[in-house]
């Protein structure tokens, strides 16, 4: 199943300099969540500090387990919303 997962970094609680620190290692992980095939795509939001991704899980509850591995997670430094995804309709036959 797939998800749709917004993340907001917490920046009323913590500075830039405190998010420079794990970037490296925020990196790190997010290559490997990708290269384990649960990211499916990833970008950086334009709207405010934070990322926008696609993922593949059996349910939310892997999602979630997966997204705690990040550093900036683990570190309380991010909020996620986690929208889980249907197949659109409008493409199947009638």
């Amino acid at each position: 199943m797939q998800f749709l997962v917004l993340s907001r970094r917490r920046t009323d609680q913590f500075s830039d300099a405190d998010f420079e620190q794990l970037v490296p290692s925020e990196g790190a992980q997010a290559r490997y969540l990708y290269s384990l095939g649960f990211t499916r795509q990833i970008w950086h939001r334009g709207d405010i500090p934070g990322a926008c991704q696609i993922v593949e899980a059996k349910d939310a509850s892997e999602v979630h387990e997966k997204l705690a591995t990040l550093p900036l997670a683990k570190a309380g430094m991010l909020d996620f919303e986690v929208v889980p995804l249907n197949p659109y309709a409008g493409f199947s036959k009638v």
